[in-house]
This record gives C-alpha cells, sequence and structure tokens, in this order.
C-alpha cells in the first residue's frame, strides 16, 4: 500500500510540474513585451493629466488608417485622447469581416482581456481583439486569430510598426498592472460624423454602421466606455434588461432601460446628425465604395494607402481612372448642327450660322499622383460652341456706270453675303464685275486743280449711263448681230 501510494504521489508531483511549466509557457515574457515606456509618452501622461497604470480604450479608423488610445483622467473619470498612431497595413475594404479567408479587418466592438496579449507573436508583439463576439456568432461570421500586431504586414488584422506595436503594448500592459480587467476596442469604418455617414448613406452596410455610430455616440456624449450587449441581432449601449431578463444576441432585445442623463444626451446628438445628413444627402452625390488597393502591399509608413473607386455595377455608371500620358477619351455623340438655310435666306442674312463638326475626341486632364478618384458619372455631351456674329458693314448698291478700273494692287474679294453682296451680284452682270469675283477698287476721287481755290466746290460726279467700254462693239462687227446698247452709243 506504501508503494502504491508513493507511486501515485509521483505522478501527482510529475503533473505538477508539467502544469507549472505549462503555466510559465502561458505567462512567459520576452524581451519585447517588458520594454519601458519612453520618457516622451510618460512626459504626454503628465501633461494630460493620466498616468500610466490609468486604464485605457482604442479607437480604430479603417479610412483614416488610424489608431486611437484614449486613457482615463483622475481628475474626472472620463477618457481623453493619449495619443493616435498611424496604422500601417490593413486589408480588404470598408465593412465587416463576415467569414474566415474573406481578409477583411473586422469592425464592431470588442474586449481585450490580458489572457488576449501575446508576447511571444511571430508578429514581434500582438493582442488578439476577440473576433467573433457574440453578435458576431449571431449573424454567422466566421474567423480566428484577429489581431492588432508588429511587423507592419496584414491579411485581416489591424498591423503596425514594431516600435508602435511596442508602445501601445506597454500602455496595455501597465493599465492590466493598474488593476483593469479589459480595455475595449472600437474599430470603426471611419469616424462616425454626420457628414462620414451622409457620405456613405448609399453603401450595402449603412444599417450596420447606424448601429456602431450608436455606440460611438454614446461614447462621444460621456467620454466614458460603453457597456455594450447584443440582442436582436444588433448591440446595444449602457443598457439595463429587467431582473428576470437578460440579453441574448440572437433573440429579441428584452424590455431595457438606458440612463436617462446618457438616454437624453444620445437623442440630442442623433437629431442634429439626422438634420445634418438629410441636408446634405439633398445637395452631395453618394461617395463611390472604395478598395484599398495596397493594403498588403505597404510595408512601411511612408508609403501612402491608396485608394480607389470600386468598379460600379450598373453599366450607366462610368468608373473614372487616371489616363495614360497622351490618350485620349472616346469620341464624342455627333452633334446636331443647324442645316444652311433657302436661297433667299443665305442672300439677304449676314448672320446665318455656320455648320461646324463636332470635336472628334476631347483630351483627357492628367490625373493627379495617389489621388482617390471621384464617383462615376456619366459623360457629359459636348456641344459645339455659338459662333460669333460677323460684323459686315452696310454696303450700298453699286451702280456699272461708277464702277472705275480695278487698281493694279488690290486683291481683296468682296464678300458676297447680304443684299450689298446680292446687289453687286446683280450689277456684275453689267459690267461692274467678272464672273471670276475680281476685285473692286473705290472710285477714282476727282482731282482738283492746284490753282482752284481751297473752298471751291467740287466737281460733279458723271452720272450718265455711258455704256462700259467693255461691252463697246470692236471693229470688226457681225453684221447678224445688233448690239443691245446700241442705243447708248
Amino acid at each position: 500500500m506504501s508503494a502504491h501510494r508513493a507511486s501515485v504521489a509521483g505522478i501527482v508531483a510529475a503533473a505538477a510540474l508539467t502544469l507549472a511549466g505549462c503555466q510559465k509557457d502561458e505567462n512567459a515574457v520576452t524581451a519585447r513585451s517588458v520594454q519601458p515606456l519612453s520618457i516622451e509618452t510618460v512626459s504626454l501622461m503628465q501633461e494630460k493629466g493620466m498616468s500610466p497604470s490609468d486604464p485605457i480604450l482604442m479607437r480604430i479608423y479603417k479610412e483614416d488608417s488610424k489608431a486611437e488610445i484614449w486613457k482615463k483622467r483622475k481628475s474626472d473619470g472620463r477618457y481623453a485622447l493619449l495619443k493616435s498612431y498611424d496604422i500601417c497595413r490593413f486589408s480588404g475594404k470598408l465593412g465587416p469581416k463576415v467569414k474566415e479567408g474573406d481578409k477583411q479587418a473586422p469592425e464592431g466592438f470588442y474586449s481585450v482581456a490580458p489572457g488576449q496579449m501575446n508576447p511571444r507573436s511571430s508578429y514581434y508583439l500582438s493582442f488578439n481583439i476577440g473576433f467573433p463576439n457574440k453578435y458576431d456568432q449571431a449573424l454567422g461570421r466566421t474567423g480566428q486569430h484577429l489581431m492588432v500586431h508588429g511587423d507592419c504586414l496584414s491579411a485581416g488584422c489591424y498591423a503596425m510598426t514594431d516600435a508602435q506595436m511596442a508602445e501601445i503594448y506597454a500602455l496595455a500592459r501597465e493599465a492590466f498592472r493598474g488593476g483593469q480587467k479589459a480595455f475595449q476596442v472600437q474599430a470603426l469604418p471611419f469616424r462616425m460624423t454626420a457628414e462620414n455617414m451622409a457620405r456613405r448613406r448609399s453603401d450595402k452596410n449603412i444599417a450596420f454602421w447606424r448601429n456602431l455610430k450608436e455606440g460611438s455616440d454614446h461614447f462621444e456624449v460621456t467620454k466614458l466606455e460603453p457597456k455594450v450587449d447584443a440582442c436582436g441581432k444588433k448591440y446595444v449601449f449602457n443598457a439595463s434588461a429587467g431582473a428576470l431578463s437578460s440579453f441574448n444576441a440572437s433573440s429579441a432585445c428584452p424590455s431595457y432601460a438606458v440612463q436617462p442623463e446618457i438616454a437624453r444626451a444620445v437623442a440630442a446628438k442623433r437629431r442634429a446628425d439626422e438634420a445634418v445628413i438629410a441636408a446634405l444627402s439633398k445637395s452631395t452625390e453618394p461617395a463611390p465604395e472604395y478598395v484599398a488597393q495596397n493594403g498588403r502591399l505597404r510595408r512601411t509608413l511612408d508609403q501612402p494607402v491608396i485608394q480607389v473607386a470600386a468598379v460600379p455595377a450598373a453599366p450607366a455608371a462610368v468608373a473614372y481612372a487616371p489616363a495614360a500620358e497622351g490618350a485620349a477619351l472616346p469620341a464624342a455623340a455627333p452633334v446636331a448642327m443647324k442645316s444652311e438655310g433657302r436661297l433667299f435666306s443665305r442672300m439677304f442674312r449676314d448672320d446665318e450660322p455656320e455648320t461646324r463638326a463636332a470635336p472628334a475626341a476631347v483630351a483627357a486632364a492628367p490625373a493627379p499622383a495617389n489621388a482617390a478618384v471621384a464617383a462615376a458619372a456619366p459623360v457629359p455631351p459636348v456641344r459645339a460652341a455659338a459662333p460669333a456674329r460677323r460684323e459686315v458693314a452696310p454696303q450700298p448698291p453699286v451702280l456699272a456706270s461708277s464702277v472705275a478700273e480695278p487698281a493694279a494692287t488690290a486683291s481683296v474679294k468682296p464678300a458676297r453675303n447680304g443684299f450689298g453682296g446680292w446687289m453687286k451680284s446683280v450689277g456684275g452682270l453689267f459690267g461692274g464685275e467678272d464672273k471670276a469675283g475680281a476685285a473692286e477698287a473705290p472710285a477714282a476721287a476727282p482731282v482738283t486743280p492746284a490753282s482752284a481755290p481751297a473752298d471751291a466746290a467740287p466737281p460733279k460726279r458723271d452720272r450718265s449711263a455711258r455704256m462700259p467700254d467693255a461691252f463697246r462693239p470692236s471693229s470688226k462687227v457681225d453684221p447678224r448681230v445688233t448690239s443691245a446698247f446700241a442705243a447708248f452709243d
């Protein structure tokens, strides 16, 4: 019996040693996980009335690629912003994580306890944010090992640089040492302002984001960590169920109450935001869905996160993308031009618009580098510019007898438009102008003799209907033809 007892005691001792070894491995520390906070960060805390042991809260904004650490102040017990960090990298786009392998970073309200901290992470340091929570599970969302970690590498997580992660890890570690049981992570698609909600009002996730905004509003009006529950497949905040009721994410919500002063403040903020959203919805177009194109490519903070508009499914919408240098847009549709008028319209109207051809192509403007491409919109039709009205000096009818011989230097062809041009054409039939449209010169001014007095009247113009020389009969006249101008010879 004693031998048996000794054997059992040996087995228990061995098991204890084994358990102690596992416990030691689970709580093992690394040089990375015990790095002290920098002097600059401790000084910043002191300036803001905080200490390293005060509780923390983390807020993440995908669209801004920002992660904020808030700390509770001893003076009023409310949270204030301590520091903001640039997220090095996250994959996917705006919207929640739905299933394992979709490479989406989660959105929602999560809680991180000391057991979720990983000092031996393959990605420098990390902590598990707790996805899927009860709300995610009620919607059937799947996934595991969703972290905030270092190494600036992401496939569904929020990746920071190693230096950033060392500081965030140390802030959480000191808060746990100060007595905080768990800290809250608010992973949001963007800052939940009325303007951003109006911009994203057409997104398929807008109902989910309105629910997230409710929790964000609770934090904004109180600067306290909101109590988070889930029922009826939605989040509820700062809610207290009845004595015989409880919250179940998959079941309908029971009767619950929210502290009156918090409920009034949240309701007032919601009414003000809804008025802004309604006004902006009438005056601005919704923002296009964007995808972070280099979410899994950026390895340093020096590389910007490039966001471009996703190609819409509707055939009528056209997505704009940076055009290659020297490229041209497709040819515009033909523009209907005003047809030419009738004969008399062309004779007597000097302001007839000329027919102009529509431009075959419109040169594409160069797109700015790393810019988010604007929302898809149909290409506006190209309209021909209205021709400028032509100014034509009035010209009186010109008789054949007043037309002088063409000057040797005259080379300008007279205009034939308008009533004056028509009369000139008629006059040309009787010798004033040949069919080739030779240029005409003004009538020669009478020469005043030098001996004539300065105030002498100019000689009268010869207004007789003398036949022009061009129509005078030649010396060799065909006896069978009688000149039509014989009476005037």
